[in-house]
């Protein structure tokens, strides 16, 4: 055991006392063997069969040449299978490596090339399309196929349920430390090239740890398993929910009827969604027929929620909203807004930093900020990532002075909450003055019309960057350009008011609900050169 810590020349404890993420489930499994933890439709899967599942993909693994530390990826969505594999991979001491399949092909190229991942598992419905099936092909890349909707392997290559067969069921002997690398997740990609954030297996758990505390989670609790396993809100929440011996209830996709009849049929006490997910439930003509009423707690994030959908959130549906935040270089969740404040101020209040996490905020220069100035939101804690997978320099840039850098602008008000402020590059730096486009977008979201609103800075020739609002109208609502412009001059300085508004019939969003801001600047970058654009621009759908 010559890789063990030591201290003072004394081995450490090793697998007595170690801290491996794969343990969630094998631990779990023992104490509530016959409990339900995975719901997918009809199929319910306990805890032993989960576990003796995972067990069993992470002896073929080890059984197949690849070595504990050898980078597995993975192109699935949300399945019970999906679980299996990635606890497997974990179990085995291999570093799973996700690629999120609405990924364009040259982004996952790059994840597979860089990740340089022996083996791939694919969705069966994600390896029929051509393209991709052509993107494994050409990086020679081994596949097995995650077989979900039936269909065939044109290629013969292994499914999943094949290679599980006849491999041992008992939990494989690993020599894992909690620093060892567990993860490579990828950052969501609204910038140019996504970023490898390493994750090692003590972060898993410290995350999974913090959040059932402060969720104060129990065996009794049934979760939403909705966004996409790939990105690390929902796989953090997978760990959460599997520690506890709770329920996941899984979902393949947003479907907003299942899900109302899934939170009655299983009882489902904590939900984690997009705002656009729950206001699709408030507005749903047939919400009335479902029970919601198990609901105790509500999570939201990636996106502002809108004060007169939360009212209705709050007043209609559950009496517990909150705002959780992460990223994925900082396992999530690391602050969370306080219940009893949401309906006393709104706006982008993160919270109070968790219990893991000690955060501050920042000035350029390294300076901790007091409550009242802006700066740039820093974190210290077990769940900060362990760098980025190849790339140094960036690393080194993200710790300057000791501290996580996020590249979130806030600042902490006079009851210790942060206020999200926007992301250091999206702040518009307009006329001499710091706009925020979060801000602009939040007033936007108040006019009846608007469902969706996404604000950047484009070049102009007389301010440097002027701000610019693009925006999802709601089916059947009308809105003109001058109605949208005046309903913020309502709401914001003169400063801040958008120069021009355009209506999109879709806004590019990353699967984890972020608008690509980098994809709308670049096809928007001469929208003030050209004279023509200057006007009333009306849409309808």
């Amino acid at each position: 055991m010559s890789n063990l810590h030591t201290i003072g020349g004394v081995p450490g404890p090793g697998r007595i006392g170690r801290v491996a993420a794969g343990d969630i489930l094998h631990r779990s499994a023992r104490r509530f063997p016959e409990r339900v933890a995975i719901v997918e439709g009809e199929r319910r899967t306990t805890y032993a069969e989960l576990d003796r599942s995972a067990n069993r993909f992470a002896h073929y693994l080890l059984a197949s040449g690849l070595e504990p530390g050898t980078r597995v990826t993975t192109a699935c969505n949300n399945s019970t299978d999906f679980v299996t594999c990635i606890f497997g991979i974990l179990k085995a001491g291999m570093v799973w490596v996700p690629i999120n399949t609405m990924l364009g092909i040259e982004d996952a190229r790059y994840i597979l090339q860089h990740s340089e991942a022996a083996l791939a598992v694919v969705d069966d419905d994600v390896y029929d399309n051509p393209e991709k099936r052509a993107l494994f092909d050409s990086q020679r890349t081994p596949v097995i196929v995650n077989v979900v909707t039936g269909s065939s392997t044109k290629g013969g290559e292994s499914t999943l349920s094949q290679v599980l067969q006849g491999q041992p069921d008992i939990e494989p002997e690993v020599d894992i430390q909690d620093r060892d690398l567990a993860i490579i997740m990828y950052t969501s990609g609204t910038t140019s090239r996504p970023k490898g954030a390493m994750h090692c297996h003590l972060s898993i758990v410290f995350s999974a740890f913090n959040n059932a505390l402060e969720w104060r989670l129990d065996r009794s609790d049934a979760l939403t398993c909705v966004l996409p396993l790939f990105h690390c809100a929902q796989h953090a929440i997978l760990n959460y929910t599997l520690l506890v011996g709770a329920k996941a209830v899984v979902q393949r996709g947003f479907d907003v009827e299942e899900l109302m009849r899934s939170v009655e049929r299983e009882q489902i006490t904590v939900s984690i969604l997009l705002p656009m997910m729950y206001a699709a439930i408030l507005d749903h003509p047939r919400r009335a027929q479902h029970n919601l009423q198990s609901l105790r707690l509500c999570i939201w994030g990636m996106a502002p929620m809108p004060k007169d959908l939360t009212v209705r959130l709050v007043n209609e549906i559950c009496p517990n909203f909150v705002l959780g935040s992460g990223q994925t270089e900082m396992y999530p969740s690391t602050t969370l807004s306080r219940p009893d404040r949401t309906l006393k101020r709104f706006g982008n209040y993160w919270g109070e930093s968790t219990v893991v996490n000690e955060t501050a905020i920042m000035d350029d220069a390294g300076n901790v900020l007091p409550p009242g100035q802006i700066g740039e939101i820093v974190h210290r804690g077990p769940n900060v990532m362990m760098g980025y997978y190849k790339d140094p320099a960036a690393t080194q840039a993200a710790r300057a002075f000791g501290w996580h850098h996020t590249g979130d602008l806030a600042l902490v008000d006079e009851y210790g909450e942060l206020l999200f402020i926007d992301r250091k590059k999206d702040l518009i730096k307009s006329g001499g003055e710091n706009v925020s486009s979060v801000k602009v977008e939040e007033a936007l979201l108040t006019h009846p019309a608007v469902l969706r609103s996404a604000v950047v800075g484009l070049p102009h020739p007389r301010w440097g960057e002027a701000v610019a609002a693009f925006v999802m109208l709601k089916p059947g609502e009308t809105a003109g350009e001058a109605a949208i412009i005046e309903h913020c001059k309502r709401l914001l300085g003169g400063f801040q008011v958008p120069k021009l508004v355009r209506f999109l019939d879709d806004i590019p969003m990353t699967a984890s609900g972020k608008v690509r801001k980098t994809e709308l600047k670049a096809s928007h970058l001469n929208l003030f050169v050209d004279t023509s654009t200057v006007g009333d621009h009306s849409h309808q759908q």
